[in-house]
């Protein structure tokens, strides 16, 4: 593992923030932590970079001890804070030199580096130009490229995306896939469960300072997988072909609005089928369906009863 944090405490002012949360991260893996504002991810991953000294428990990155290796361990670490975090009189060039200093490159690895860094994010040819003369998403990438020139193993990304335009948007995206295909391992935390859906190799959901699930995707969507809505658009309406397909073992719920038929049933009860027969025996022909799957945004809702974004 890259990254383990075995029952880890953090109070504030008396208050438990996180309690006793087990993470566990492989190398490669982008990392999902999510949950709605107040869960602890935050917190979370300060005490991993540092910023917030834990009251109980252990993290161990890279095979080492965090309070023993702490700033080893930092020099294999790049942060991409969800608050921009740049010097707006400065150029891009300088931006990336300056960080790049603070992880102890030199030299011509420096200038190579930094070099590389722009080139990966596109800002290459604005390297001259005044940080505060960026737009939000050049900024945003700006972050990025300050993050990474020091070729960190493992990369904590807390919302990189938000508020900017969709262009940018699809730029980091793009631009986290090549990261992690060159070998970096990312934690990710955002409030757009696309992205998350898009991105993350595996998940883990927190709410009131506790795991409360992890998986992969569709681990995830097993959660919640026990039904599955089918609808059917029809050529006619006929209200005595409800009545049929309730009748099939494994229906929970049949429904016909106007020339459309939605049915709810078990999952894996293998009624679409029977379904399909029993409208096929009536004057209606079926023009088309479409099978409602379960989301990461169904999950997220159902185990915290807010949305992503609440």
């Amino acid at each position: 593992m890259i990254l383990e944090i075995k029952n880890l405490v953090k109070r504030f002012n008396g208050n438990i923030a996180v309690d006793n949360v087990n993470i566990s991260i492989k190398e490669g893996e982008i990392f999902g932590l999510l949950g709605p504002n107040g869960a602890g991810k935050t917190t979370t991953i300060n005490t991993i970079i540092g910023l917030a000294k834990i009251d109980g428990g252990e993290i161990t990155i890279f095979g080492k001890n965090i309070k023993s290796y702490e700033m080893e361990i930092k020099k294999d670490i790049g942060i991409v804070p969800q608050d921009i975090a740049l010097y707006e009189d400065m150029t891009a060039y300088e931006n990336a030199t300056f960080f790049g200093r603070l992880y102890g490159l030199r030299d011509g690895f420096l200038k190579d580096s930094v070099e590389e860094a722009l080139h990966f994010t596109g800002l290459w040819d604005k390297r001259h130009e005044l940080t505060k003369r960026f737009s939000g998403g050049m900024k945003r990438r700006l972050n990025i490229a300050c993050a990474i020139v020091h070729h960190p193993k493992l990369i904590i990304m807390d919302e990189p995306t938000v508020g900017i335009d969709p262009q940018s948007r699809n730029h980091i995206l793009k631009s986290i896939r090549k990261l992690n295909e060159m070998g970096s391992t990312i934690i990710y935390t955002s409030h757009y469960m696309e992205e998350v859906e898009e991105l993350c190799t595996y998940i883990t959901i927190m709410d009131h300072g506790k795991v409360i699930a992890k998986g992969t995707k569709d681990e995830l969507k097993g959660l919640i997988a026990f039904e599955e809505k089918t609808t059917f658009e029809l050529s006619g309406m006929n209200y005595t072909v409800v009545d049929h397909i309730k009748k099939i073992n494994g229906v929970k719920d049949c429904t016909m609005k106007g020339k459309t038929i939605s049915v709810i049933s078990q999952k894996n009860s293998k009624t679409l089928g029977k379904i399909i027969d029993a409208i096929s025996s009536t004057d209606c022909e079926i023009i088309s369906l479409s099978i409602d799957k379960p989301t990461l945004e169904g999950v997220f809702l159902t185990l915290t009863g807010r949305t992503l974004r609440d």
